[in-house]
């Protein structure tokens, strides 16, 4: 019983003897359960759960969050099940131990794959009860302070796991304390020899900083004495050595530049009194406008509340100052414990857990639409590193989004189908492209449109997890539903050979391949086919043998007869390759690449004519008669090296209803111009007119449509 001591002496600053004795009958429990069982450190593995307990016993958490805390491990680690601490300590307990507990009955392919897991489990657990995560977190930072014991291997894998998840985890719920201890250790176990030069040379430093902080901090004090400001303190700030390091790894700076600038915090009795102690001191130093920030007004999404300016101090040095009351501070240092730490108002944890469940929620939304685990990991992992700017509605609402988000960030954060039908945005109500990033203070408004959809293209500019995760979700349904259709009308198309439509057969029949194939449905089938992961021909020959007519008994030739329509307008399963980009009034042909679906290419490219003989991968295609669209050809025009020239060229180009999407130009023989260019058209009539327009410019001296160079056959000799 030594072990429960030091905890049962923190419990009884604050819970009654019959709470104790329920604690202790589960630290009983956790105690032989563990019986055996050792530390890396060599102790009894019961002293980890006692210390997570007294962690947050210290924060002053309720009993059944205690009781969890001493049996987190119980599950996970020994023979004891959820059902006997249900049935010992009650649902509520055993539902927080079953949160915390990580996913040990399965194999994973990867540690990846099962901390992505196990990370998930928590977020799912953390959504019901938000005392789940305060668990874990006590449970992390214990392990962090033995850290020192594991091999080196097992120790940085923890410490970067640490400084990417549970650090930032920590702040988004406002708890600071937990966060810069967090990020010290993890600093620490993963750069040992950094830690050490940098922990000293801040040791350095603050003994010849002693003298400008003493100066700073004497005319601070006057200036707010003699304005009679009420009930204040004035607090001396260190950076911890992490925060010193990040800025120096990211911004580029020496040590010495850091170390020059000076904090101060000032804790003041309520919100009237920060302002005028504001006021005070931007009147005995000069502030740095820009630097100004009113996290009081707009709070952070964690709740942070402050008032945060930079001053010119004495000798030009630079000056951070804080400024909140007492209940901020308190928040500001634990966040969401700080409700059971200090028993503040319901009013204000109820607003700390609206703002976590918002949070989790949005979390919880990034799951549903990740593809797997991993995935959803890495997107989290994306949200939470948020340098904030705040941006207005039109209704004049306050949203909060990561540094460097765009108008498409904002309409995800709105809604989902806001931002899958945005089609353009309005900054101060000028209109400006979906890409551009957003600065605190705009006014957003975002312009749908019904029959609008996500366009890859903004994964290259989207920061938050949300509108990447949502975006990758609609292009992966939408590439199922194109690759559904493609494969029904392949596998229509092979059936054909067979003399048979995918009408005349029957449901059992159908049923029977896809039980065959290990399919759950005929659209996966369907699915696969699309996607190249099956052959057309080979389903269509299953399908054939399992309904046998005596019309069906013998495969003739199709590729030739019954060649496949393409519309252009079918997305992301089909492709049109580059090498020749193909146009419609091309005669053209395809072959399944695996994964990706059809790739369209002339009928007479090089590239095609290695399938051609493959009935598993060729597709014998065709346009279809009224084709839709712009599509993309490669040109290139010789011109005279005038001034002007290209300015014409571009000129009779856009009067042919054309557009350039990519140019280059180069000089050869000083007189001339070599001009290799994209324009897209709608098919071979219009770029007819389109090279007729570029011919009958000025300076044009000729211009070619640019195709893949036929291989070309090798002459044999005759014999003598």
């Amino acid at each position: 019983m030594a072990e429960f001591e030091s905890l049962r002496q923190e419990l009884q600053h604050y819970l009654n003897d019959d709470e104790i004795h329920a604690i202790e009958k589960s630290f009983l429990l956790a105690k032989e359960a563990h019986s055996g069982q050792k530390r890396h450190t060599g102790e009894p593995y019961i002293t980890h759960p006692v210390a997570v307990a007294t962690i947050l016993a210290e924060m002053r958490m309720d009993p059944a969050t205690i009781m969890a805390a001493i049996m987190h491990d119980v599950i996970e680690d020994t023979y004891v099940e959820k059902s006997e601490i249900a049935e010992k300590f009650g649902k509520e307990v055993a539902d927080l131990v079953d949160g915390v507990t990580k996913l040990t009955q399965i194999n994973f392919e990867s540690h990846v794959q099962a901390q992505a897991e196990n990370f998930r489990k928590m977020v799912m657990a953390m959504a019901r009860d938000i005392r789940v995560i305060l668990v874990k977190l006590a449970d992390r930072l214990h392990n962090m302070r033995t850290i020192i014991c594991l091999p080196p291997k097992k120790r940085r894998r923890i410490a970067i796991e640490t400084l990417e998840i549970f650090a930032p985890i920590a702040n988004r719920l406002g708890m600071h304390a937990f966060r810069v201890e967090f990020e010290d250790l993890g600093f620490a176990a993963l750069h040992p020899m950094r830690h050490r030069i940098l922990k000293a040379a801040v040791t350095k430093a603050r003994g010849n900083r002693q003298e400008i902080m003493e100066l700073i901090d004497t005319e601070m004090r006057k200036s707010l004495k003699k304005a009679n400001t009420p009930n204040w303190k004035l607090i001396g700030r260190e950076k911890h050595i992490y925060s010193i390091y990040k800025k120096m790894h990211d911004k580029h700076l020496s040590f010495s530049e850091i170390m020059d600038v000076y904090g101060f915090r000032v804790i003041v009795d309520k919100v009237d009194t920060a302002y005028r102690a504001l006021g005070v001191l931007h009147n005995l130093y000069k502030p740095l406008t820009q630097r100004f920030k009113d996290y009081i007004a707009i709070p952070k999404a964690n709740g942070y509340q402050s008032l945060h300016t930079v001053l010119f101090g004495p000798y030009g040095v630079p000056i951070e100052v804080q400024i909140r009351t007492e209940e901020m501070h308190k928040w500001a240092e634990n966040g969401i414990a700080a409700h059971w730490l200090y028993k503040t108002e319901k009013s204000l944890f109820d607003d700390a857990q609206l703002r976590a469940k918002e949070w989790l929620k949005g979390v919880l939304e990034m799951h549903k639409s990740s593809k797997n685990s991993s995935e959803f990991i890495e997107n989290v992992k994306i949200d939470l590193f948020p340098d904030e700017v705040y941006v207005f509605t039109p209704k004049g609402n306050i949203l909060e989004l990561p540094s460097g988000a765009t108008a498409v960030d904002f309409a995800y954060a709105i809604h989902s189908d806001v931002g899958n039908t945005c089609v353009a945005t309005k900054l101060d109500r000028r209109l400006a492209p979906l890409s551009t990033q957003l600065t605190s203070g705009q006014q957003v408004e975002i312009v749908t449109a019904p029959g609008a959809r996500p366009n890859p293209a903004w994964l290259n500019f989207v920061v938050t997890g949300k509108a990447r995760s949502n975006i990758k979700h609609f292009l992966k349904k939408q590439q199922r539903e194109e690759s559904v259709e493609l494969g029904k009308r392949l596998v229509e198309k092979a059936l054909r050979g067979f003399s048979l439509h995918l009408a005349q057969i029957e449901q059992d029949y159908l049923d029977t391949v896809v039980e065959v194939s290990n399919l759950d449905s005929l659209n996966n089938l369907f699915e696969e086919v699309g996607l190249g992961n099956r052959t057309a021909l080979l389903v269509a020959k299953q399908l054939a043998k399992i309904s046998s007519t005596p019309s069906t008994e013998h495969f003739t030739d199709i590729s030739a007869p019954h060649p496949l329509a393409i519309k252009g307008t079918e997305g992301i399963v089909v492709t049109f390759a580059k090498c020749c980009r193909p146009i419609p009034g091309d005669p053209i042909g395809g072959y399944i690449e695996k994964g990706h679906g059809l790739v369209v290419h002339i009928e007479q490219c090089p590239n095609l004519a290695n399938y051609r003989h493959n009935p598993d991968k060729y597709v014998s295609l065709r346009w279809e008669d009224h084709v839709k669209g712009d599509f993309p050809v490669d040109l290139r025009v010789e011109i005279l090296n005038q001034r002007g020239s290209l300015a014409g060229l571009a000129v009779g180009i856009s009067d042919a209803e054309s557009n350039i999407e990519n140019i280059n130009a180069e000089e050869f023989d000083g007189r001339y111009f070599s001009v290799s260019l994209t324009v897209t058209v709608r098919d071979r009539i219009h770029l007819a007119r389109v090279l007729r327009k570029i011919r009958n410019t000025n300076n044009v001296i000729r211009v070619i449509r640019v195709k893949p160079r036929l291989k070309k056959k090798k002459k044999v000799s005759p014999l003598p």
